[in-house]
């Protein structure tokens, strides 16, 4: 009787371990997109992305690292110094009087497919404003239309999220002078990410 024991015994251990390993959650896809706190722009400590002022509205581009699976989507946001021109209803035109600083968004979706080794590369532009603007609130009075020239930057938030919803990434840039049109010297940007 006790050589039956002794043989099952083993078997018995056996069995155990099985049904504990079973027991264990292993992570699947959507637990590892949920968790990216290694989401970053690609190219080491320093990258910054690249900005490109297209007069009313603002261009970024750069590629991102350490992304899971899903969609992503990238948010611009820019705060900008309004250049303006004021016109009365005799067609006379004269320049906006300090217009309030504006800020003007976009986004671009990055489907999944797109993503390899959790790589992408992004460009997103932002809308451009409303104009003219309502009101005419940097004209002589209401009856003068308001209507936008140009857009000065001097801020920048990219935001990415993924899956949409989820925020993985904020990346906050400053211009060291509001930039002119054409692309934004490099010199001229700082970012931190968050």
């Amino acid at each position: 009787m006790r050589r039956y024991t002794i043989a099952l015994l083993p078997t018995a251990l056996v069995f155990l371990g099985v049904a504990a390993c079973t027991e264990q959650k292993l992570p699947t896809s959507d637990d590892l997109s949920i968790n990216l706190s290694s989401v970053h722009l690609k190219g080491g400590a320093n990258a910054r992305p690249s900005f490109f002022d297209n007069g009313l509205t603002l261009s970024a581009s750069g590629a991102l690292s350490g992304l899971g699976n899903g969609d992503v989507l990238v948010t611009l946001t820019a705060t900008a110094n309004v250049t303006s021109t004021c016109t009365n209803q005799g067609g006379n035109q004269a320049p906006g009087q300090n217009p309030a600083p504006t800020t003007v968004t976009g986004s671009v979706a990055i489907p999944e497919e797109e993503i390899k080794n959790g790589t992408t590369p992004f460009a997103v532009t932002t809308e451009p404003p409303l104009t003219p603007i309502p009101g005419a609130p940097g004209c002589p009075n209401s009856n003068w239309t308001e209507s936008i020239d140009d857009l000065a930057f001097t801020s920048a938030t990219i935001t990415v999220e993924q899956p949409t919803g989820t925020l993985v990434l904020t990346i906050s840039c400053t211009f060291s002078s509001p930039t002119s049109d054409g692309a934004v010297p490099r010199q001229n940007v700082s970012c931190t990410a968050v």
